[in-house]
């Protein structure tokens, strides 16, 4: 018997030991098969990768068991298995969650309009950020500065103030870089510009943020010259749950924000809704802000076919800004120690015992869409947007002078520390006895008038005013997606935009005067105003702006674009290609209602049509599950803005008128593991005929603008981005960009005064070889983050710039043997958080706690130059305390770069704290 129950025991554990039995399976991400990814048995050393399209397969000596599956930038899966020895048992599909449960696959398959790329198919350069990042390392920052870690991006603070930060891709500023939002793009009409205090709560609805680099994915003929910024929002169908969230940090910093989300209910409907609001001191003096943000969007799922999202959003604002950039000097002469005071601002001071500022952003730009998606069929599916901006808004400065100083040129008006002496403009204005004597009144008042561009004359006075930009926009994006087979897949669209914009000048603060005179208007000349309007955004989107007085000047401009667009996608195993088409014709009228009496014909133009369009094709394959190369290029014919169509704020066309011409291309190389990826890239990009504008640096001509005609530039670099997963709990990421930006060949300027009066024209512009300035031509990035706890993770991250020129001056570039542009020191920061989740439970919810500390060492750098002196261009000269000699003429020298140079500063070392509570 004992022997009996020996020999069963042994041919147990033998058929135990040498059953064998496969296990089988597919691994996605929702949208297809991930190539590469890593599958192992548990408690064992038995594993594979799957294949190009995500199947694997293995040999199991256990009949019972666990595989864990592990994909870098997705959590890891753990599935039993169960198989007979000499069977197979097949798992089906195993979708995996992209880390920190941030989907954007159900994005893409909603709408064909929004051109998201897939990695290893679509041939672009591209950097995807998910909404957990984002909530988690944006903290204070501007939404722009999460993307500083990607490969070609520099985004700056520029002036400090609230949203008023900017981004630049490839040495390509933002007015060259397409913003889309849901396919929808956003970009202004007239100039192409984004302003991110328009968009400051769009974080807060972020569902994912795509960047392509170079000419993109789109299909829209849009201004991707250096790249496109796909934000995808979220959605009403969203599971059902909601939040609850503040954060408080530096400077008075304070944000509340609640959403919930219904889901997706038996009948069919869904809804969503998110509000928030920010304020804050500023980090920069003289910057309070206070911002909020609202997102509603109801949806509509009718049957399998048809499926309907409304969305409405908006982030009124108002934030008090530094416009114009200081001198080095003044940094320096208000610092202590040596040290520059980075957070100087010229524009403010203390008025009535509290903190006025004679610059302030306020805005309102609601945005409505109505999304429409059918499928047809299994092979055909119609995706149409119609979408509408009511924007209400403006930016206040200072109008007219006294003694012959502004607020930006001599220190009459200032204190001792530098901020604006308002108390002693309202004497002057109001006529009381002053340091600078006495104002004599006109006709019995107290007259301000606008400045001439000399603000020379003693009875000009100074007021308050500010320049409104509204406008109303409409727009609608058909497509339709026709898969013809297996391989062959159509898009044909068409898309239309209708855009008016509103400009005038209003009066805000008389500052103590009794009336403004107005002497720009033709037709009621001259007019006199004393009704003022509070720098602040009105809460109803829909509001009319007819109401106000209009003083300097009252313009409309009116731009209608409409266009087709149309591309052909090839696919078949590893090789994807697709060839993209685009023709659009774009129409511009100006209409002034100041500057030319009512019966002239230049009072209001007919419409300048002109037609652009390009061409872009592009090429993927996947050698092997790990390795991929692609190409891509196009042509873009890209139409002008719409002060090149109209130059000089006048209603005469430019004789000189043209288009840009745009050629690119790029080639690229990736690899993919369950550890490791990597992303290669290099690109060629030229760009010629461009109409640009720049502000006057010299202080005679303050406010006084450039304009140039016929700049060519010409891009090129290399790209590198890699992130490792080293151990289960360490994961690594890093980049480094080398860009060789420069001018091509010269151009012409043209000099005008700020009433628009030509001081100089056609004026040669040696530029050929100059650095293209204001964006780092190298920039590198390394980070870390590593899991301590269950829920408790440290994440770090250091950013190198440099290669960093100024922007063009023209007063250094008029000579053929000019010195080039001016190079700034190179510079790091370093950001660093932490982080905990606490899952109290299924029913109850969660609460995450979040500290951000950036630019951790309080590194001081200086990362604009809006001028090119150079320290050699100093002659000998006197020491500052020489009589009738400024700071910045004694050749005084900061780390290497002239004092007399206009540059911002970067932020030193600032922080916040946030807690949310996800239900």
């Amino acid at each position: 018997m004992k022997n009996w129950l020996l020999t069963g025991l042994f041919f147990m554990i033998v058929s135990t030991v040498f059953s064998q039995g496969k296990v089988t399976g597919k691994i996605t991400d929702g949208t297809g098969g991930l190539p590469g990814a890593n599958v192992v048995i548990k408690g064992s050393t038995t594993g594979t990768s799957t294949d190009f399209d995500g199947n694997f397969s293995l040999t199991s000596t256990s009949s019972t068991g666990e595989i864990v599956i592990s994909f870098l930038g997705y959590d890891n899966q753990t599935v039993k298995f169960t198989v007979a020895n000499g069977s197979t048992a097949n798992l089906g599909t195993i979708t995996l969650v992209a880390s920190n449960s941030n989907e954007l696959s159900e994005v893409v398959v909603t709408s064909s309009i929004i051109d998201v790329a897939k990695d290893r198919k679509t041939p672009v350069a591209v950097s995807t950020i998910k909404a957990a990042e984002i909530q988690a390392k944006l903290g204070s920052q501007e939404f722009p500065e999460i993307l500083k870690s990607t490969p070609s991006v520099y985004a700056s603070k520029a002036g400090g103030g609230y949203g008023d930060s900017r981004i630049a891709i490839r040495g390509f500023d933002q007015k060259n870089i397409a913003v889309m939002i849901n396919g929808v793009p956003i970009n202004d009409m007239e100039n192409s510009s984004v302003y991110w205090s328009n968009w400051a709560g769009i974080s807060d609805v972020t569902s994912a943020m795509q960047v392509q680099r170079g000419l993109g994915a789109s299909k829209l003929a849009i201004s991707s010259v250096g790249g496109t910024i796909n934000i995808v929002t979220k959605t009403s169908d969203m599971k059902e749950g909601g939040s609850v969230s503040s954060s408080f940090g530096n400077n008075n910093y304070l944000k509340a924000q609640a959403s919930y989300n219904t889901g997706v209910m038996k009948n069919g409907l869904s809804a969503s809704v998110l509000f928030s609001r920010t304020a804050g001191d500023g980090y920069v003096n003289g910057t309070q802000f206070e911002g909020y943000n609202y997102f509603i969007a109801f949806g509509y799922k009718a049957s399998d076919k048809h499926n309907f999202q409304f969305t409405f959003t908006g982030a009124p604002q108002w934030h008090d800004q530094r416009s114009q950039s200081p001198l080095l000097s003044d940094f320096l002469k208000f610092g202590s120690n040596g040290d520059p005071n980075i957070k100087y601002n010229s524009d403010w001071g203390m008025r009535n015992g509290e903190e006025y500022n004679l610059k302030t952003n306020y805005y309102h730009k609601p945005v409505m869409s109505l999304n429409w998606d059918y499928d047809i069929n299994s092979t055909t599916k119609l995706s149409t947007v119609g979408y509408a901006s009511w924007g209400r808004g403006g930016g206040t400065t200072s109008a007219g002078g006294i003694k012959g100083s502004t607020p930006y040129n001599g220190n009459t008006l200032r204190n001792a520390d530098g901020t604006i002496n308002f108390d002693l403009i309202e004497n002057w204005n109001s006529g009381q006895p002053t340091t600078l004597g006495t104002r004599t009144p006109v006709n019995g008042k107290y007259e301000n008038v606008s400045s001439t561009g000399n603000a020379t004359n003693l009875t000009n006075g100074l007021s308050q005013i500010a320049s409104v930009n509204s406008h109303n926009w409409y727009g609608a994006v058909i497509n339709l997606d026709k898969k013809f087979s297996e391989n062959f897949t159509f898009d044909f669209g068409v898309e239309g935009r209708m855009y008016q914009g509103i400009h005038f000048q209003n009066l805000i603060d008389l500052l103590g005067a009794d009336v403004y005179k107005n002497v720009a208007d033709v037709n009621n000349n001259p007019g006199y105003f004393s009704t003022t309007y509070a720098p602040r955004p009105n809460g109803n989107p829909f509001v009319s702006t007819d109401y106000q007085d209009r003083i300097n000047y009252w313009n409309d401009s009116k731009v209608n674009y409409y266009g087709a667009f149309t591309q052909l996608e090839y696919t078949t195993g590893n090789f994807t290609a697709f060839l993209q088409g685009a023709i659009s014709q774009q129409a511009y009228q100006r209409i002034d209602h100041f500057k030319y009496t009512y019966d002239s014909p230049l009072a209001k133009t007919g419409f300048k049509t002109i037609t652009g369009g390009d061409i872009k094709a592009g090429a993927n394959y996947n050698i092997n599950e790990h390795h991929n190369v692609f190409v891509n290029g196009g042509i873009y014919s890209k139409q002008p803005f719409f002060n090149a169509v109209y130059p000089n704020n006048s209603s005469i066309v430019n004789p000189n008128l043209t288009n840009e011409k745009i050629k690119a291309v790029e080639v690229g190389y990736g690899f993919r593991s369950g550890i490791f990826n990597a992303n290669l890239n290099a690109y060629y990009t030229t760009w010629d005929d461009r109409f640009t504008t720049a502000i006057d640096q010299a202080p005679a001509n303050p406010s006084g603008y450039y304009t140039f005609q016929g700049v060519n530039e010409i891009h090129k670099g290399l790209e590198l981005d890699v992130n490792a997963k080293v151990l289960d709990k360490l994961k690594l990421n890093g980049m480094i960009s080398i860009g060789d930006w420069k001018y091509s060949g010269n151009a012409t300027s043209s000099r005008f005064d700020v009433a628009n009066n030509p001081i100089s024209g056609d004026q040669p512009l040696y530029l050929d070889g100059v650095k293209v300035g204001n964006n780092a031509q190298t920039t590198m990035a390394i980070g870390a983050a590593y899991e301590i706890l269950t829920g408790l993770n440290v994440d770090a991250n250091l950013n190198y710039s440099e290669k960093l020129f100024g922007n063009i001056d023209v007063s250094k570039f008029s000579v053929a043997n000019n010195k080039g542009a001016m190079e700034l020191p190179g510079f790091a920061t370093t950001d660093a958080g932490v982080s905990y989740k606490w899952n109290i439970s299924p029913k109850i919810g969660a609460l995450n706690f979040r500290l951000n500390v950036n630019n951790v060492f309080d590194k001081i750098f200086i990362n604009e130059s809006f001028t090119n002196i150079f320290t050699s261009d100093y002659k000998t000269a006197p020491t500052p305390t020489t009589p009738g000699v400024t700071y910045a003429q004694a050749g005084e020298v900061y780390n290497g770069v002239a004092t007399a140079n206009r540059v911002y500063f970067g932020y030193g070392r600032t922080w916040n704290f946030s807690l949310r509570y996800d239900f």
